[in-house]
């Protein structure tokens, strides 16, 4: 029997979706406010969720606290109040949107999670947008 287990955090960032390829009207067509020269920012929040079977001696399908401080160490710490075009080397080349900055993340945990556990991950930019990825 298998049973998901759901971890939810906040962190804030800043970004300009912008595909150097294109030409500034280009961009401005497709991404709009999003392409702000100057940057915008979000207040995300995210869902990391592992499937599995429960430990019969702990009761857990993984223990909150490690999952807490793997989110806290290999996202938020990376993420959180950063530009994530200029401050991050995730995003340097790749375009920050909703989909990518997910999809990091699924790879930053998914290295750190056995592959015993279904890894997911929900990241919300706003309260009506969000992405879901499942590797």
């Amino acid at each position: 029997m298998k049973i998901t287990v759901c971890r939810k955090e906040h962190f804030n960032a800043a970004h300009r979706l912008n595909n150097p390829a294109w030409s500034p009207e280009m961009n401005q067509r497709v991404f709009g406010k999003c392409n702000n020269p100057n940057y915008h920012g979000h207040n995300y929040s995210l869902t990391v969720k592992l499937t599995g079977e429960v430990n019969p001696e702990t009761g857990y399908v993984y223990d909150m606290k490690l999952l807490s401080d793997l989110i806290q160490d290999e996202i938020l710490a990376r993420f959180d109040h950063q530009n994530l075009n200029l401050d991050t080397e995730e995003f340097k080349n790749l375009n920050p949107t909703a989909e990518n900055i997910a999809i990091v993340i699924w790879n930053r945990l998914r290295e750190k999670i056995s592959a015993a556990y279904a890894l997911s991950v929900t990241l919300f930019e706003t309260d009506r947008n969000f992405v879901e990825y499942h590797g």
